[in-house]
Parts: C-alpha cells; sequence; structure tokens
C-alpha cells in the first residue's frame, strides 16, 4: 500500500513492538504529529508530553533502562533536536538503547540557514551509535526497522533519524515486515573458556569485577552462579548495581572513588581480576599504573574497543558476557577460599552508629519504607553516591542513574520513563537540591499524568559534590556552590497539583513516606540533611583505590 512517510514511521514503530513514545511537537514534525493522532485515538500507542525534549530523552533512556526494551523519542528541529543532544549523550555514554526521531527543514532547504535549522546529526554524530539522515521517502522505513536493530544489537545505544518535513508527507509503499534479528555477537571461544577457567581454579584470591554489561545482557542469574560455585568475592560499578545481590556474603558493593573499602582493597590485592562487562572508568581504577598491580587481569566484553583501551588485560575474551559467563560455571571448581574471604572481611569497616538526621539515615528510612522491588533513580551528586552506598540493591534494573555522563537533571525524566514501563512498581527518586532545579519542570508531567512516584530531595543547600571537591582539594573556596534558600518546595508541589513535606527527622520522614506510598500519588518530600554532609570513602583523584579517605 502507499502511505505518507508520517504514516511509514509509525507503522513501523508498531512493527517493533513500541506502545509508547516520548516526545514534544513543533513545526517541522508536525505531520508526524498529526499521523500519531490516529495511533493514539485508538489506543494502539500512548505519547507522554513531557515539558522539555531533555526530559523527554531522558524518560525514554529510563524506559529503556528499567525495561529492557528500545526506548522512543520525537522532537522537532532546531531547539528542538538541539534540546535532546545531552539525553543522547547520557545514552552513549551508558549503553542504552533509544530511538530519537527528530524533524527537519525541507530537502530544498537544508544548507541555507532555514528557520529552525541545525545539523543535527553533524551534532550528535560522536555520541551516537549510527545517525540516519534521510532524503527519500522511500528510505523511511527501511531507516526505522534499521535503527531499532543497530540499538539492540552488540553493545545497544542511541541512535537518531533526522526526517525532512517534505518526507513526512510523501509517500512511499510500505508493506509490513517482522522485525530485523538483533545482530548476534561474536561467538565465545570455547578455548578461551577452558583456559580462563583454569586460571580461576588456580587462583588463590579472585575477584569479580562487574560491570553495567552484565546488566544489559541480562547475566545476573550467571555472575552470581559462577560467583557461588567459586566463591569469588564481586564488586561492582554503578551500573552492575543490583546484578548481584548487595546482601550476599559475597558481595563487596562498589569498587572505585566512593567504592567500599573492602571493594577497593580486594581489587587492589587480588592475584585474578575477571572483569566482566566493565570499561575500567577512570572512576573505578584511579591511577591506572597501580590498578590491580599485582594480578593477572582477564577482561570479557562484547565490544572489541572497550580490550586494552583504559587498562592492558593479561587475557581477553570478546563476546557476549552472559554466554561467556554460563560456559564457565561448569568448568570452575566448586571452592571456598575461606582465607581469602576472610581477608577481604578484614577490610570492613562498620559505619558510624548514631541518631543523627544523616543521608545513610534517610536513604534507610525510605528503604525500609519502600521495599526491595522499588525502582529508584537518582539524578547526579552526593545524593546518587549515598544511594549507591547504602540502598541495599537485590535484583537487576532496580538503579535507573546516569553514570558515564553524570548527568545532572537526568532523574526525574528517568523516573517517568521507569513508571511508564513498570506502572505496577513503586518508583522513587533520590536528587539533590541542585539536580532538582534542573528538571523540577518535569513534575507537572508528573502531575498530568497521574504518576506515583515519590521524589526525595536530599537537601543540603550547595551543589554538594562541588563543594565537596572545593573543601578537599581547592583549599575551601567556595565559589559558586552555595544555592540561595528561595524555593518554597511545599507551595511550589501544591501548585503543580502535588502533596509535598519538608522534614528535618527520621519519625517525620518515615510518616510522609509511608502516607506518600499508601497514596498511590506522587509526592515531593524534602530532606534537610545539612551542608556539611560528604560522601565517604573517596579516592583522591589520580590516586590509587587502596588510597582512600574515610573521613575528615
Amino acid at each position: 500500500m502507499t502511505l505518507t512517510g508520517a504514516q511509514i514511521i509509525m507503522e513501523c514503530l508498531l512493527e517493533q513492538g513500541v506502545d509508547t513514545i516520548f516526545g514534544y511537537p513543533g513545526g517541522q514534525i508536525m505531520p508526524l504529529y498529526d499521523a500519531l493522532y490516529d495511533y493514539t485515538e485508538d489506543g494502539r500507542i500512548r505519547h507522554i508530553l513531557t515539558s522539555h525534549e531533555q526530559g523527554a530523552t531522558h524518560a525514554a533512556d529510563g524506559y529503556a533502562r528499567s525495561s529492557g526494551k528500545v526506548g522512543v523519542c520525537f522532537a522537532t528541529s532546531g531547539p528542538g533536536a538541539t534540546n535532546t543532544v545531552t539525553g543522547i549523550a547520557t545514552a552513549y555514554m551508558d549503553s542504552s538503547p533509544i530511538v530519537v526521531i527528530t524533524g527537519q527543514v525541507s530537502v530544498a532547504a537544508i544548507g541555507r540557514d532555514s528557520f529552525q535549522e541545525v545539523d543535527i546529526v553533524g551534532v550528535t554524530l560522536p555520541i551516537t551509535k549510527h545517525s540516519f539522515a534521510l532524503r527519500d521517502a522511500a528510505d523511511v522505513g527501511p531507516a526505522v526497522r534499521e535503527a531499532f536493530q543497530i540499538a539492540k544489537s552488540g553493545r545497544p545505544g542511541p541512535v537518531l533519524i533526522d526526517v525532512p518535513r517534505d518526507l513526512f508527507v510523501a509517500r512511499a509503499e510500505y508493506k509490513r515486515e517482522t522485525p530485523l534479528p538483533v545482530l548476534a555477537p561474536p561467538a565465545v571461544p570455547r578455548e578461551r573458556i577452558e583456559r580462563l577457567a583454569a586460571y580461576i581454579n588456580e587462583s588463590e584470591r579472585p575477584v569479580l569485577y562487574a560491570g553495567g554489561g552484565v546488566n544489559i545482557a541480562d547475566a545476573s542469574a550467571e555472575l552470581t552462579k559462577l560467583a557461588q560455585k567459586a566463591q569469588i568475592p564481586v564488586g561492582t560499578t554503578l551500573m552492575c548495581l543490583g546484578c548481584f545481590d548487595r546482601q550476599d556474603p559475597l558481595s563487596l558493593g562498589i569498587i572505585g572513588m566512593h567504592g567500599q573499602r573492602e571493594a577497593n582493597l580486594a581489587a587492589h590485592n587480588c592475584d585474578l581480576l575477571i572483569a566482566a562487562g566493565a570499561r575500567f572508568s577512570d572512576r573505578v581504577t584511579g591511577d591506572v599504573s597501580r590498578f590491580a598491580r599485582g594480578a593477572k587481569i582477564v577482561h570479557i566484553d562484547v565490544d572489541q574497543s572497550e580490550i586494552g583501551k583504559n587498562v592492558d588485560a593479561d587475557y581477553c575474551i570478546v563476546g557476549d558476557v552472559k554466554e561467556a559467563l554460563a560456559a564457565l560455571i561448569p568448568k570452575v571448581k566448586r571452592a571456598d577460599r575461606k582465607a581469602w574471604i576472610a581477608q577481604v572481611g578484614s577490610y570492613v569497616r562498620a559505619a558510624p552508629s548514631g541518631n543523627r538526621f544523616d543521608p545513610a539515615a534517610v536513604i534507610g528510612t525510605v528503604h525500609a519504607v519502600f521495599g526491595d522491588e522499588t525502582i529508584v533513580a537518582t539524578d547526579v551528586g552526593q545524593h546518587q553516591m549515598w544511594t549507591a552506598q547504602q540502598w541495599p540493591f537485590r535484583k537487576p534494573r532496580r538503579l535507573i542513574t546516569s553514570g558515564g555522563l553524570g548527568t545532572m537533571g537526568f532523574g526525574m525524566g528517568a523516573a517517568i520513563g521507569s513508571k511508564i514501563a513498570n506502572p505496577g512498581k513503586r518508583v522513587v527518586l533520590f536528587t539533590g537540591d541542585g539536580s532538582f532545579r534542573m528538571n523540577c519542570n518535569e513534575l507537572m508531567t508528573v502531575s498530568a499524568l497521574g504518576l506515583s512516584i515519590t521524589v526525595f530531595v536530599l537537601k543540603n543547600h550547595t551543589l554538594g559534590m562541588v563543594r565537596q571537591w572545593q573543601k578537599l582539594f581547592w583549599r575551601k573556596r567556595y565559589s559558586a556552590t552555595d544555592l540561595p534558600d528561595v524555593l518554597d518546595y511545599v507551595k511550589f508541589c501544591g501548585a503543580v497539583g502535588l502533596k509535598g513535606w519538608e522534614v528535618d527527622n527520621t519519625d517525620d520522614l518515615k510518616r510522609a513516606a509511608e502516607e506518600a506510598r499508601d497514596s498511590g500519588k506522587a509526592a515531593v518530600i524534602v530532606c534537610d540533611v545539612g551542608t556539611d554532609e560528604n560522601v565517604w570513602p573517596i579516592v583522591p583523584p589520580g590516586d590509587s583505590i587502596d588510597h582512600q579517605v574515610m573521613s575528615e
């Protein structure tokens, strides 16, 4: 049949199983929104109108991370398209599969500095897996189908499709097709599995260093079976939290700058470090020359380009992490490694106890009220690290956070996308008062949609992480970090139809959290934790990860 380019896009999205689109309309993409009208009216597709295109992109990203599906975002040309850039970069750094479809000026107007014309393909080329700059209506359908294949295959990531306005209205042949298959990664060489199993069996002090690739590959069960059979302690990156039960005795928590002491010292003192789906970020390794310097380093990753990029590996396996871990399980011997596990246990330092209303008390209280099944979104800053350290993540896809790019303002959109993808699950957002200022406009989206998201603002009256670095490394020269207390949160929430609380003690926090949970409605609870709360431990930038500062 013959359809318009806009109708072809909508039909191709249905082919891919898309049921939700996040976006914001505008001039050049208006024909696509006109076609969308028929699909939303009959309930085939739901469109989520956010307050800003960046929020829409983060929402598509949160939808993808929490569900394992591809998130979809629409934006118009010019400023609409450029407003998606931070969201695209965030998805790219964390390997999150999203497809962003932008409108563009008509083909004849391209290159003429036309109204709201931006070369968005050129702008985003370094932060996408692939980009399509379409010039013919016949290419619309194939581009959408290929975009989904690319976004999902191998190491996932964002794909951009830029569509000139006249292609939306031009007609082309359309025939329904089944989705293109996800391209299989390289097969894991069995002889290399045999060698790695031998390394593990011979090791006295092994550590599994698990990254976001374990989460993406749905390899949590295989990671757990391998660790438990061979009794290997597991340290994770921020992006892998929940893939190994934090309450398992073998769990070390996160490795790196703000990692648990036992995780960092185990990585520093091990004789075999098995990196699975991790990219050896500078926030994990610290001084690369001193990272796990006494260990044989093994790197398992689906992306060949990651091998040797940041840390020289003694041995590598390129292929699907899930397949590699599954192949290892029958090859490794059961072991107790009691001496090594006892040594690792000796690294643990108990957190100081007390009755202060501090970040640990806030996060512990919220966890007690909301429970393990909760999806936890965060913005970026001190509250993000406190959440990573304190919340006992027990299952994958429960933490939705910006790791690689560290995007302040990510959390509200991500929470919206997570709730849309998982309507039956509780969703909470931990944010700081700095991040809240960047995305509080999306509270109008939350209110308009009736989404039961509970937002916890860890209010410290400052840009906390920046201030902490100024305190520790810049001679306490607090430049442009203190935030003026001009916002009445309760009134602000009331203005957008939401309930708000400001609390400064655990009892009031618990009551407010329970009321918010039981109401089935969105709420904002502001917790005043004080300006001088810092994230401990911290590895000073450029230092070795075994040199952690534990307190002031």
